[in-house]
C-alpha cells in the first residue's frame, strides 16, 4: 500500500495501482452525487466538477503527492455537496442562489435585451440555439426561457405549432414502450421479470417461430405483448425480421 502515500519516485507497478485506485474511488464518488449532478450541470454541479478533478489529478501525476490526502478531500466535499443540496430544498435563499429562475430570452417575438445581457448570451448564440431547433424566424417564437442548467427552452406561438392527431380528430392507438428482452442471444432476466413473465415463457415464443435463442441477435417486446425478433442468418444479412 506505499502507493497511497507521497514518495520520492513510484515504480509502474504502483503507477498503474494508483490509477486503478483513482479510477474506482471517483466512479463511488460520482455515484454519490447522483446522476442530476452528471447529467445536468447547475452552478453547484460545476463547481464541485471543477474541485474534484483537479483533487485527483494532481496526485495521479505526481508522485511527491499522497493519494490518501486527496481521497479525504474528495469524500469531504461529496459530503458538503450533499448537505448543500438538501438545504437548498429547505431554504429558499439558497435554492434561489443555486437554481434561479429561468430569464425571459425571448417574449411574442420580441428579444428582451435586458435579458440577454444578464445571462450574458449574444444575439448571434440566441439565433444560432433557434436554427438548431428549426426555427428561422423569432416572430413565430411566443416564449424563450433560458433554464439555470444552460438550455434555452422554446415555445412557439399557436399557429406556428405542429398539427397533432388529436387537431384532426384522427383515431390513434395507444402509446406502447418497446423494450429489448434478447440481445446477442441472452434474454434479459430482470426485464422479463418486471413484465410478469421468466425465461421459460420467452423460450417457448422464439421456439414457436422456429428460431432458436443464440440465433437472435435483438428481440424486443411492447404493452402489448407483441415480440419483434432480429435474426442473423449469416455474416452479410443481419436485418432479418420476424414477427411473433
Amino acid at each position: 500500500m506505499d502507493f497511497f502515500h507521497s514518495q520520492e519516485s513510484l515504480t509502474t507497478i504502483q503507477w498503474i495501482l494508483r490509477a486503478v485506485v483513482g479510477y474506482i474511488f471517483l466512479l463511488i464518488a460520482c455515484k454519490a452525487l447522483g446522476q442530476r449532478s452528471i447529467s445536468q450541470l447547475r452552478f453547484l454541479d460545476f463547481t464541485i466538477a471543477l474541485i474534484l478533478g483537479n483533487i485527483i489529478a494532481h496526485p495521479l501525476s505526481d508522485e511527491q503527492l499522497a493519494l490518501t490526502g486527496s481521497m479525504i478531500t474528495t469524500i469531504v466535499l461529496i459530503v458538503l455537496y450533499l448537505t448543500t443540496s438538501w438545504l437548498s430544498l429547505k431554504w429558499k435563499f439558497l435554492k434561489h442562489y443555486l437554481d434561479p429562475p429561468p430569464l425571459r430570452l425571448i417574449k411574442n417575438g420580441q428579444i428582451q435585451m435586458k435579458s440577454l445581457r444578464k445571462a450574458k448570451i449574444s444575439v448571434d448564440h440566441l439565433f444560432s440555439e433557434l436554427r438548431k431547433q428549426q426555427i428561422e424566424d423569432i416572430t413565430k417564437v411566443a416564449l424563450a426561457l433560458w433554464e439555470p442548467g444552460g438550455i434555452i427552452s422554446v415555445f412557439l406561438e399557436p399557429q406556428y405549432q405542429p398539427v397533432t392527431a388529436k387537431d384532426m380528430n384522427i383515431p390513434t392507438s395507444s402509446f406502447s414502450l418497446v423494450k429489448p428482452i434478447i440481445v446477442e442471444g441472452s434474454s434479459d432476466d430482470k426485464m422479463l421479470a418486471q413484465l410478469g413473465k421468466d425465461h421459460a415463457w420467452l423460450e417457448a415464443q422464439i421456439h414457436a417461430a422456429h428460431l432458436d435463442m443464440k440465433d437472435v441477435e435483438l428481440a424486443t417486446i411492447d404493452d402489448q405483448d407483441q415480440i419483434r425478433v432480429y435474426t442473423a442468418l449469416d455474416t452479410n444479412k443481419k436485418d432479418e425480421q420476424t414477427l411473433i
